[in-house]
């Protein structure tokens, strides 16, 4: 990946500042060379996506006011090979794009992952091109005071995220981490676009490509990470959804993956999984049930377990932890009982929980 001087420069600056804050880390976990701030660890969810628009520098500034550990990144790939981050390329619902006539030309159709999407996609155009655009809202409907802010920020690079989590580090004086996710690789690289080694060029760049340095790299797919496993001393994630498998390994399912011998075989390649939430603390619709082995299990494997993603509102939560329905049925952007979904999985022993409000995690997390 190619960097220009004045952001490497910006960026090596930081760097003594992130390593500065990172020296005062507690170490803890089942790993003990792997720093995780506090235990378990907020990480912010696309920043404080829950009351800003995702993935823009106000939203990670708020989740580090409110107590965030770490800040989490999406990443895609620009038709000119730099990594910048939205939560999927396809960019007509967080961006402005659809108002600017002079990119009309360029809305396709294209299949990712199995799946026909309509809109504008990063990887036909340059960064300069998308540093054009300004960033909105996702879920106006359900997060309608977030529009508020909407067209305020340009998308910003993954240099750019690290170099805010350096800054805020430097500003706080503790260590904020970054959490990238590779996003898509399969299809980027069936678009001549392959994500691993973009991804191990900037974790070197960055001075990140170690690792103590407080980075995971996290995705779905399995082969993605790892061939980045032979490229990079930096922690790796492997994520694990509730439904199906990963989409680059047809007839593989998540479910058999977080099994005791699946746990141990993500071991052999990464670092720690994150599974959602539901597969640590499952629920029957209503309420919540006892928490599974899966922490347990990871654990003995030698695997950190970073479950994702607590949401407050209503629509997001089990009907008996919804609130406010009775008199606003309307209404499922209403926040429910999240504190007990946080506590729950605070005693099922993870090692750290992604959340849209880290304000609310941090507050739920024992002391």
């Amino acid at each position: 990946m190619t960097l220009t001087r004045r952001t490497f420069a910006a960026s090596t600056v930081a760097a003594s500042a992130f390593a500065a804050s990172a020296a005062h880390a507690t170490r803890v976990g089942p790993s003990p060379d792997v720093p995780l701030w506090r235990t378990p660890a907020v990480i912010a969810h696309r920043g404080a996506s829950g009351e800003r628009p995702e993935h823009t520098p106000m939203a990670y500034r708020l989740a580090v006011e409110q107590g965030a550990d770490i800040i989490e990144p999406d990443l895609v790939i620009t038709k000119d090979g730099h990594l910048v981050v939205r939560h999927e390329n396809e960019i007509g619902g967080t961006t402005d794009i659809a108002d600017k006539p002079v990119f009309a030309a360029r809305k396709a159709t294209k299949v990712i992952d199995g799946q026909s999407l309509t809109g504008w996609f990063t990887e036909d155009f340059t960064l300069a091109e998308l540093k054009t655009l300004r960033c909105r809202e996702r879920l106006p409907q359900l997060r309608p005071a977030n529009a508020r802010y909407d067209g305020q920020e340009a998308i910003p690079t993954f240099e750019e995220v690290v170099a805010l989590a350096r800054s805020e580090s430097a500003r706080t004086g503790r260590t904020i981490g970054v959490y990238p996710e590779m996003k898509h690789p399969a299809y980027f690289a069936s678009v001549g676009l392959p994500f691993e080694q973009r991804m191990a060029d900037a974790l070197k760049a960055l001075q990140l490509d170690d690792r103590n340095a407080p980075v995971f790299v996290q995705c779905f797919e399995v082969a993605p990470l790892k061939t980045l496993r032979l490229m990079t001393r930096a922690k790796l994630v492997q994520l694990v959804d509730s439904e199906g498998g990963p989409a680059e390994a047809p007839g593989v399912r998540y479910a058999d993956m977080v099994t005791a011998e699946g746990l141990k075989a993500i071991a052999a390649y990464a670092d720690g999984v994150g599974p959602h939430w539901s597969l640590v603390v499952p629920n029957d619709g209503d309420k919540l049930l006892p928490a599974t082995t899966l922490v347990t299990d990871a654990h003995a494997a030698g695997l950190l377990v970073h479950p994702w993603t607590v949401r407050a509102e209503n629509y997001f939560l089990p009907k008996g932890l919804q609130r406010g329905l009775a008199i606003r049925p309307d209404r499922p952007r209403l926040h429910g009982d999240v504190g007990a979904v946080f506590k729950a999985l605070y005693a099922a022993g993870v090692d750290g929980v992604f959340s849209d409000f880290p304000g609310l995690a941090a507050a739920a997390r024992p002391e």
